[in-house]
């Protein structure tokens, strides 16, 4: 219901502001229009419409910025202050509607509508009342805000659209909810919009409460804890025990906040700490607590080592480091040159497999230099407990983490290059299989989650670079190998030994033996012939120390004044090491009977293997010795039943298994041999003890032999071409089907070997024995 139009009444925007009819408040004017406004309502009969901003932050407001719907007030006083804003005391008289606004240069003027409250149920406005104050009056008691003095002063108030009013302006809520209770003419409406914005109100005051309560006790408890510390410490001071276990504590605490752990492992350590202050220092159970802290504080949580992921800065380390192992190189350059692009760790674990001495360890060492990442090596050699690998429960006396986590807190960052040594040395008994928790360590799906029994919570793995290494796969379990990336180490060839001890052995050795290089000269030759005559292996391990040996005879020269240097020559060589171990050139120095030289692969490389065969009287047993391993013995079986098949072709005396017994040896009885590469071997010396026909001195061979005389490739032909090379063979007959792996090996290598690929016994006969018969 409204009432007639009037025009041209002063307007007062008001910022954060809502003046209701009834209300008397006082009000700071500043801003000149609102200023001249109410200069022009006292004026003319006091009356002002007041009306709030929609936007506090607005310092000219038009009329879109201004509510549509104030309240019509009468100017009671107005007093200018020191500051320069001037005090207005208002009283709201009615509710009115704006229907134009002037825009004036001084002020703003508005032509407003009387709004006039509208009745309906005079009954439910009476409960709607009582309502209202009830609520009022719950929300006074737990409000801080509202004084009993307000409410005691509301509830006299006998109409229900002036209760409503003088509600709302006490409550502390959003100018848009009191405007919108403003524009209410309804009274009911208006009453019912207000209790459910007081029962809102209330419930939020009492969750606040609630609160509040809960801070209060937990600063008590922390007070009180904090309170009953410093007796304590006045005690043990008293007592003499300046820091007692308090300090202990202390230090422990500062360490679990500086060691950045995950949340929930923090929670774990500050429980395990809580437990440990109040355990008696004399309890068993507090040293066991106190290990356990210590171990979880120790360990690298977040710590990590930036990587450089430079390819050229990695190769150039490399080179430095290492000669040769090329494909090795590229390899690792590679797997860098990934990671480069994608960010990211996850991948193939490196496996280097080779003899021992060729340098996986410091290969691995190189790599972590490489990429500036810390370096951490453990040795799994001879393992047979699981719990090597995954720690001892806490409720064993003396427990440990495993030896995984260890390393982890060697390196003391979370990204470092781990070096797992000897993989293919773990055992298993009952303890468990190591390498079955292995799997967990290596595989990059699981070892963002690893669990070590003694530290209990999860441990992420998933940013360690793990390199393993093996003298050999075939003792590998198969699902470990599965997750790991194969890089096969062959060996060096004398050319690239020769590099080696010059650039790297020697002056290594001539440092640690206290000598300089002016002091101790090594000639190419005698270098060469120490590689030739008193070494015989894949690696450089034993080369290193025959030059050390070498060095500390030099320095005893030179510190017993004999010389002030020394060169070592090819003569002097052998006066410093006496006469040399092993002979080079031809396995064999002439053409033998029954005889053949084999090539082997074992896990110190590859080798050469001689092989004898002696007929003599007898009744057709075959005697094979020198410790062969079952799959050897077969091939010695295949090999004498397919001459005795073809006899006649291999012009043999049919008969001759009636009359003659047959023994075959493989030397170095004491060294255990197996593999199926020795079946070929075994054949053609058979033939040639069978035919009188001596077997080529400078011929080696390798491959399986089937009981119809075909060849079937080997593996290993890399190691074993090294071998021949290194005892003097010009000549190997392989399997055809090994052709591929040819490019494998160094090519200083193939020059000085011709290799004959062979699909047949008779191909390898034909190349391998010699045209003339002697007689046997």
């Amino acid at each position: 219901m409204t009432d007639k139009l009037r025009t041209q009444i002063p307007l007062l925007p008001l910022r954060g502001l809502l003046v209701y009819p009834s209300m008397v408040l006082h009000l700071d004017v500043g801003r000149d229009k609102s200023v001249q406004a109410l200069e022009q309502a006292m004026m003319d009969n006091n009356e002002v419409f007041l009306a709030s901003q929609k936007e506090m932050n607005i310092d000219e407001p038009t009329a879109d910025d201004i509510y549509s719907v104030g309240t019509v007030a009468t100017v009671k006083q107005m007093v200018k202050l020191p500051n320069g804003t001037n005090r207005v005391l208002v009283e709201g008289l009615y509710r009115a509607s704006v229907e134009h606004i002037t825009e004036g240069e001084e002020f703003y003027q508005a032509d407003i509508i009387k709004l006039e409250d509208v009745h309906e149920d005079l009954n439910e406005e009476e409960a709607l009342m009582r309502t209202l104050l009830s609520q009022f009056e719950q929300y006074v008691k737990v409000s801080k805000k509202v004084s009993q003095e307000t409410f005691n002063t509301v509830s006299d108030i006998d109409d229900p659209s002036h209760l409503a009013d003088m509600v709302t302006s006490h409550l502390p809520i959003k100018i848009k909810d009191k405007q919108s209770i403003l524009e209410m003419e309804n009274v009911t409406a208006r009453l019912k919009e207000l209790i459910e914005i007081i029962g809102n109100e209330r419930d939020v005051l009492q969750i606040e409460q609630k609160i509040g309560q809960h801070v209060k006790k937990s600063m008590e408890k922390t007070q009180k804890e904090y309170y009953l510390r410093e007796q304590m410490k006045a005690i043990q001071s008293e007592l003499g025990d300046k820091d007692g276990k308090s300090g202990e504590v202390a230090q422990l605490r500062e360490k679990i906040e500086e060691a950045h752990m995950p949340e929930r492992v923090e929670a774990i350590a500050q429980k395990e700490l809580g437990r440990y202050e109040k355990v008696p220092q004399s309890s068993a159970e507090s040293s066991v607590i106190r290990n356990y802290i210590e171990w979880l504080v120790s360990l690298p949580w977040s710590e990590e080592t930036e990587d450089n992921l430079d390819v050229v800065h990695a190769e150039k380390i490399l080179d430095e480091d290492h000669y040769g192992l090329e494909k090795v190189k590229e390899r690792v350059l590679e797997y860098l040159a990934v990671q480069q692009l994608t960010q990211s760790i996850k991948g193939p674990i490196l496996c280097l497999v080779g003899p021992p001495g060729v340098g996986k360890t410091s290969l691995a060492k190189s790599i972590g230099r490489a990429i500036n990442r810390n370096f951490v090596r453990i040795s799994l050699g001879g393992i047979r407990d699981e719990a090597e690998i995954r720690g001892h429960r806490r409720t064993y006396i003396g427990a440990m983490p495993g030896r995984i986590i260890q390393g982890m807190k060697r390196a003391e960052t979370v990204n470092p290059v781990f070096l797992l040594d000897e993989v293919d040395k773990m055992a298993s008994d009952f303890r468990g299989d190591p390498s079955s928790a292995m799997l967990e360590v290596l595989d990059p799906e699981q070892n963002s989650t690893f669990s070590d029994h003694f530290i209990e919570e999860h441990y992420d793995l998933s940013k360690v670079m793990f390199i393993a290494t093996a003298n050999t796969m075939t003792s590998i379990p198969g699902p470990l190998l599965d997750r790991m990336e194969v890089i096969s180490i062959a060996g060096y060839t004398e050319v690239e030994k020769l590099h080696i001890a010059k650039e790297h052995l020697l002056p290594k050795q001539i440092k640690e033996n206290g000598l300089t290089k002016n002091q101790l000269q090594f000639k190419d030759e005698a270098l060469l012939k120490l590689i030739r005559t008193y070494t015989r292996e894949a690696g450089v391990r034993n080369l290193e120390r025959q030059l050390a040996s070498v060095c500390r005879k030099a320095a005893k020269i030179i510190v017993s004044k004999e010389k002030k240097r020394v060169v070592v020559t090819e003569k002097q060589l052998e006066e410093l090491l006496g006469r040399p171990q092993f002979r080079y050139g031809q396995a064999e120095l002439e053409d033998q009977v029954g005889t053949a030289t084999g090539l082997a692969y074992t896990a110190a490389g590859g080798d050469t293997l001689s092989i004898e065969v002696s007929i003599y009287p007898g009744k057709g047993n075959l005697t094979l010795t020198g410790k062969l391993g079952e799959v050897m013995k077969e091939s010695a079986q295949a090999a004498f039943s397919y001459i005795r098949s073809k006899a006649n072709e291999l012009m043999i005396d049919p008969d001759f298994v009636e009359n003659n017994d047959i023994h075959i040896h493989v030397p170095e009885g004491a060294t255990p041999k197996d593999g199926p590469s020795a079946g070929i071997t075994m054949a053609t010396a058979l033939v040639s003890a069978l035919t009188g026909r001596p077997v080529k001195k400078e011929v080696g061979m390798t491959g399986e032999i089937t009981l119809r005389g075909r060849v079937l490739p080997i593996g290993g032909l890399k190691q074993k071409s090294l071998s021949a090379h290194r005892a003097g063979l010009s000549t190997i007959i392989i399997p055809s089907e090994n052709e591929k792996d040819l490019e494998d090996i160094p090519e200083s290598v193939r020059e000085g070997l011709t290799f004959i690929p062979v699909k047949h016994l008779d191909e390898v006969l034909d190349q391998a024995l010699a045209a003339e018969n002697h007689e046997g």
